[in-house]
Formats: structure tokens, C-alpha cells, sequence
């Protein structure tokens, strides 16, 4: 059981600052209200969070203290899951802009994806002519709702990169998850030596520096007990360089997903925004898809 007497003191965790004097956001939280959709992915925000520091020293956005590692893991094991169209349309998104560096990778034999949902953009790396093709979910119920042909591919449990050869992988991807881990430096030194020569980390992180991060401060759904740490570009470059990767691109996206997932997003009421999602659910306007810079940048290393 989640409890505040159970948080956990920490340091920067991608440049190991202690330096706590840029407080961005005092702790906001309420035990009682999180429930199975509390750490799922792209659910209805809660607008609850741990207290936030802003690093002095690599611009990073990170939650400290934080629940132990051992009751995150199990949050995430149990998380529900009910946005499979929205995780097919990122994948979509993602699979364009991995055709822009294609051709820079040393070949298409071995590809992880790390935090692969249901694994909607395994089956992108399948189309795209990549084998040896592997998913790591923690989560059960995205894992269980994935395609049968998608189902072989995917891993249930938390990414161990013991359990793949170093040296062994053209392309990484990790979509919206370095928010997620406790370790952001380590999974990026890991992500490294699995690399062979010239393969590449490819990431989508929230952006803290965005305009919607600024203008909506708190009420950005970005802010969320989730997400232990936010990057920005600055924090990311330091990240990826700190973890050996070179020819670092940073680059801001453009989303597209349908209409009432953005609402779902919007900081309204749930008394207003539920209705709402609802009816325009059931008008069809509210699955036209709607592409809007919502914040989010694209992070590609090579080693």
C-alpha cells in the first residue's frame, strides 16, 4: 500500500546534484484518490504530484523524495489499460520519424522498444524489415490486450538489460518512459552497451521547457505522480552525453491523436470534461485526429 511515510529522499538523478534550493512545485497528493488508471498510460490527469525540483545544474524537472523502487514496479504491474488507439496512433507518429535516420543505422537485426505498451510500434520495426524484434512491458493489461502476431515479441516484466548481449542491438527506442524510471542515467548507460557500433537510442520525452509546460505550470498533464523526472533539451543532451552517445538530435514533435484524447488532456473538470469526452464520442467528431505540438521532442543518439 502507498503511504507518504514510505517516500524516499533522492539526488538528481541524472547529474547527481543535491542541491534542493529551485523548488518548482510543492508535494500535492491524496493516497486515497489514486486507483487502477493511477499509472497507466495516457489516462485522465490527477493533477497530484510528488514535490518537484528544477536541477541548478542540468535543467532537469525531477520529483524528490519518491515512492521506494519495489512499490513502483508493483503500481505498474497492476496499471490498467484502455488506450489502444491512442498508443497505434503514437506509433504511427514514431514510425515517421524513424524513417528519417533509417538509413543511418548499421543494419535492422535486433530492435528493442522499452515500454512498449501493447506493442503497437513493434509491428512499425516489423514493417519497417527489422528481426530479432523485442518489447519489455512491466504492465500486465497492455501486454494481454496486444495483437496475436504482436504477443511473441513482447516481455512481460521491467527492462534488465542482462538479459540481452551487449553489442547485440541496431535500435532502441523508449517512448515516453524515461519519465517513468527511477534511474534515467543507468538505463542509459545500459541502452548504450547493448548497441552495436553505430546504432542508435531513439526517445520521445515530455518537454518541461515547452510552451504548454509553461503556460499550463501545474495543470500540464505532464505534472503527475508517474513521472518521477521531466526533461527538457538541455537536460536531455546532458543525459544522453553523460551515457557515451554522440551525434545527439533534439528535436520538437508534433503529436497526432483523435480529438477526445486531447480533451481527456484538458484541464477542465471531470464534471465537465467526462461529459464532454462522451459526447463527442458519440457525435464521431471526437475521433478526428487533431495533430498539435503538444510539447513533446524527439531524442536520437548514436554510439
Amino acid at each position: 500500500m502507498m503511504d507518504r511515510s514510505s517516500l524516499t529522499p533522492r539526488a538528481c538523478p541524472v547529474c547527481s546534484s543535491t542541491d534542493e534550493s529551485n523548488v518548482f512545485a510543492e508535494e500535492r497528493l491524496d493516497f486515497s484518490r489514486l486507483d487502477a488508471f493511477a499509472f497507466a498510460s495516457r489516462k485522465v490527469p490527477e493533477y497530484m504530484h510528488f514535490r518537484l525540483l528544477r536541477c541548478p545544474t542540468c535543467d532537469l524537472l525531477y520529483s524528490n523524495p519518491i515512492l521506494p523502487l519495489h512499490s513502483i514496479d508493483s503500481a505498474y504491474e497492476e496499471a490498467a489499460f484502455d488506450s489502444a488507439g491512442e498508443a497505434a496512433c503514437a506509433a504511427r507518429t514514431y514510425g515517421q520519424l524513424l524513417s528519417t535516420f533509417l538509413t543511418k543505422l548499421p543494419d535492422r537485426v535486433g530492435a528493442l522498444d522499452i515500454g512498449t505498451g501493447d506493442g503497437a510500434f513493434l509491428g512499425e520495426l516489423l514493417q519497417k524489415g527489422f528481426s530479432e524484434v523485442v518489447g519489455v512491458e512491466p504492465s500486465r493489461m497492455p501486454v494481454e490486450s496486444s495483437r496475436p502476431e504482436i504477443r511473441p515479441h513482447i516481455r512481460l516484466g521491467v527492462f534488465n538489460a542482462s538479459d540481452f548481449n551487449p553489442e547485440s542491438l541496431s535500435l532502441v527506442t523508449c517512448f515516453q518512459t524515461l519519465e517513468h524510471v527511477s534511474e534515467p542515467l543507468e538505463i542509459c548507460r545500459s541502452i548504450f552497451r547493448l548497441l552495436k557500433k553505430g546504432g542508435a537510442f531513439f526517445a520521445v520525452s515530455h518537454n518541461c521547457s515547452s510552451f504548454s509546460a509553461r503556460v499550463l505550470g501545474t495543470k500540464s498533464p505532464i505534472i503527475d505522480i508517474e513521472h518521477l523526472q521531466i526533461l527538457s533539451p538541455k537536460s536531455a543532451r546532458f543525459l544522453m552525453e553523460k551515457a557515451g552517445f554522440s551525434r545527439i538530435e533534439i528535436k520538437p514533435i508534433i503529436n497526432r491523436y483523435p480529438l477526445h484524447f486531447w480533451t481527456k488532456l484538458f484541464p477542465l473538470p471531470k464534471s465537465v470534461k467526462m461529459p464532454l469526452i462522451a459526447g463527442l464520442k458519440a457525435t464521431g467528431i471526437g475521433y478526428l485526429p487533431i495533430p498539435l505540438p503538444a510539447g513533446n521532442i524527439s531524442i536520437v543518439g548514436y554510439k
